[in-house]
């Protein structure tokens, strides 16, 4: 008997295959570094914003998002300063100030920014890395809160300390109460399977109100000064558990070195999570919590480490603050804080990556001080309505963040139901 004769169909060429589907291609563009999907989150964001400016005040949106750039000191890098380059295939010169002694307006509003970038890079990452594990943390505003009171308190404590030991305590102190206080959300989704998110919501109230009772008139923290009985804060910390300023001058709240703090939370960050076994564990769980657990990872265990961690970088942003500017803790700061809700939208926009964090912890930053209203002009749009503006901006970004899988899904869904189509004409 002959072999059967085995028919190969041929091979297809590219011109064949025809052009790569909406989906295809969206795929690419989420493998190509997830630079795409945040540059168009944020124009999108942006652009919806210039229409509800149009929409409510009549105003221009361009001039508007102008005033916010130089609110925010972003103009720094375009006044005259110490040094100029001439960029390729231009005739004019940018000049670029690297004299940090160079006094401006626009040196100001910066530094302002740059303080606020700071908690909003740990705030952030406080977010990105437990979504490495699979686990979605809101609590950062609590673990924030409890962190800038423990720095508070110790910085307080301990006057006669040196200088970097008395900050590294206050700092290291901070650190470990965001951890203790996300370790409990985590404890609880690793015994019980409590759901994070609604665990870490009940969190930041408890932390909410528990701060606002320590500090609040009559708490065991207020500040004992005759005459102050009725002013629910803290007592002010120590001069030796002050950040030391850079850039600027102490007195007018010049840029501390919390930035560098931040930075170098960074590159731990990354360091953890791609360069050690504990990085590794904390990945696999958030892949696939259960093929995980079959190659023998605890799953428990990197739950609560995931958390703890986390909380750990939302303590370290609100120790920076309360050691880099605050220097006390008020009621009012305690209550209308909202950086750890913010770090989420960093998070977000961010793709999770420390390049795309510390950009969008910059844009917000710059949002949130560009919009204020004492650097906003009150002829070009008021500034009142300019923080609503950013509320909106952010808002957007979060909806936005996940176009690009809803895309996806829309589009795979339409092929499923043209897919389905001839089969249910066939069977009637």
């Amino acid at each position: 008997m002959s072999e059967p004769e085995t028919v190969t169909e041929p091979a297809t060429t590219p011109e064949e295959a025809g052009p790569p589907s909406v989906a295809a291609r969206l795929a690419v563009y989420q493998r190509a570094g997830g630079i795409i999907t945040p540059l168009l989150t944020a124009t999108l964001a942006f652009l919806i914003g210039g229409l509800v400016v149009v929409a409510t005040t009549g105003k221009s949106p361009f001039s508007t998002y102008k005033a916010i750039f130089e609110g925010a000191g972003l103009n720094w890098f375009f006044q005259v300063g110490s040094y100029s380059i001439r960029l390729p295939f231009s005739t004019h010169h940018v000049w670029f100030p690297w004299n940090t002694a160079f006094a401006s307006t626009a040196g100001f509003n910066l530094q302002q920014t740059l303080i606020l970038a700071a908690p909003l890079i740990l705030t952030g990452l406080a977010v990105a890395f437990a979504f490495r594990c699979g686990l979605f943390n809101i609590g950062g505003n609590g673990q924030y809160t409890v962190g800038a009171v423990f720095a508070t308190q110790f910085g307080v404590w301990f006057v006669g300390l040196p200088k970097p030991v008395h900050i590294l305590l206050a700092l290291g102190v901070a650190a470990l109460a965001g951890a203790a206080w996300a370790g409990i959300a985590g404890i609880l989704k690793a015994t019980v399977g409590a759901h994070e998110v609604i665990t870490t919501i009940m969190l930041n109230w408890i932390a909410l109100w528990v701060a606002s009772w320590l500090i609040g008139i009559g708490g065991p923290l207020q500040q004992n000064n005759p005459g102050q009985e009725s002013v629910p804060e803290s007592s002010t910390i120590a001069n030796s558990a002050h950040l030391p300023v850079f850039w600027g001058s102490p007195v007018l709240q010049g840029l501390h070195i919390g930035i560098f703090i931040a930075i170098g939370a960074l590159v731990v960050y990354w360091l953890v999570l791609n360069r050690t076994t504990l990085g590794f564990e904390v990945r696999a769980v958030g892949y696939n919590p259960e093929a995980a657990r079959y190659s023998g990872i605890s799953v428990a265990k990197n739950y609560f480490l995931a958390m703890a961690i986390s909380g750990a970088f939302a303590g370290i942003a609100g120790g920076i603050d309360l050691l880099g500017w605050e220097f006390k803790l008020d009621i009012t700061d305690v209550q209308s804080t909202q950086l750890g809700f913010i770090g989420i939208a960093v998070a977000l926009l961010g793709r999770n990556k420390p390049i795309g964090i510390f950009l969008a912890a910059i844009l917000f930053g710059a949002l949130l001080t560009g919009t204020s209203t004492r650097n906003l002009d009150p002829t070009i749009f008021q500034p009142e309505l300019a923080g609503n503006l950013s509320r909106i901006i952010q808002g957007l970004v979060v909806l936005f963040v996940g176009a690009d899988v809803l895309i996806l899904y829309l589009w795979n869904a339409r092929r499923r139901l043209r897919r389905g189509q001839p089969e249910a004409v066939a069977s009637q």
